[in-house]
């Protein structure tokens, strides 16, 4: 999650955000996911930390057959915001379960067949994950968990996409990045969370537990169309350095933040900042889940 310091139950921040989600989401994870949709004909999907519907709104055209989803999520607010109950054709029914994650986000991968969680990773404990891992295991289910954030923030000058653009560095973006990184570390209401390391720890969880794993570059790459989401985030950065600083590197952090929002004023900016896409499949569900028939393999891309 690019910003963990800004509330997750805030609907403007969500709104600001759910674009440049979808739009750096890697497209070789769908044709993966879409396939063993088809082959087993799935139709339960449960979002965890579903907010207003964010997921259910990129991946419900995007998905095949009928779909029947389940968002969960502690916030009741955002469960009966107005844009959570936009959807494809193709999604049947959708129903919100408000709840804590550590207790019935669990609970309700029982009835899964594929779970989905977007910007939720970097917020977790080995603990729950290891918890998450084990009950889709038992119930046989597949899970996909995008934008996770891997703790790289990098600046660069002109609108390139970052891979082909000049870098541009202030002497004090590596002391704001290695603090929001630790601040990514701290509890954020599941235990000590994985921040940057999330990504590869489920990766490697899914995979300790029987799981063929895809982990795919999903990297915001913002420019001076996203000015506002920019900003946001220049604020939300220098909030979480100041925390886990001492008063002697104040005013670096504060005198960095003024030079990063004047960068964004110029308008001519390109950040990058890093993400990752998980897909978790099951080459043979577990016994039960589905017809023997509709047990088949999932190809590596």
């Amino acid at each position: 999650m690019a910003s963990n310091f800004r509330a997750p139950f805030d609907p403007v921040w969500l709104s600001l955000r759910e674009p440049v989600d979808h739009r750096s989401r890697p497209a070789a994870l769908l044709p993966l996911l879409e396939s063993a949709c088809r082959i087993h004909q799935w139709s339960k999907v449960m979002d965890l930390g579903s907010g207003t519907g964010s997921n259910l709104r990129y991946l419900g055209s995007k998905l095949p057959g009928s779909q029947d989803w389940t968002l969960v999520d502690h916030d009741a607010d955002l469960l009966n915001h107005p844009s959570s109950v936009e959807a494809a054709e193709r999604v049947r029914s959708v129903h919100w379960v408000q709840g804590d994650l550590v207790d019935q986000g669990l609970t309700v991968v029982a009835q899964a067949h594929l779970v989905t969680g977007s910007a939720l990773l970097d917020l977790v404990s080995r603990e729950w994950l290891e918890r998450l891992v084990k009950a889709c295991r038992s119930a046989g289910c597949a899970a996909h968990f995008a934008l996770t954030y891997d703790g790289e923030i990098r600046w660069f000058a002109g609108v390139g996409d970052g891979s082909n653009g000049d870098p541009d560095v202030d002497p004090d973006d590596e002391l704001v990045r290695q603090a929001v990184n630790a601040h990514q570390r701290g509890d954020k209401g599941f235990g000590p969370a994985l921040g940057p390391t999330a990504g590869l720890v489920a990766k490697a969880l899914f995979q300790t537990a029987g799981y063929r794993t895809w982990l795919l570059p999903s990297p915001w790459r913002l420019h001076t169309e996203d000015s506002r989401l920019a900003q946001v985030l220049v604020n939300d950065w220098e909030k979480a350095a100041l925390d886990m600083n001492d008063v002697d590197h104040a005013h670096r952090i504060q005198a960095w933040a003024d030079r990063r929002r004047g960068t964004i004023d110029r308008g001519v900016f390109s950040l990058n900042v890093g993400h990752q896409d998980l897909l978790a499949l099951l080459a043979d569900p577990s016994p039960g889940t589905l017809p023997r028939k509709e047990r088949k393999c999932i190809p590596s891309p």
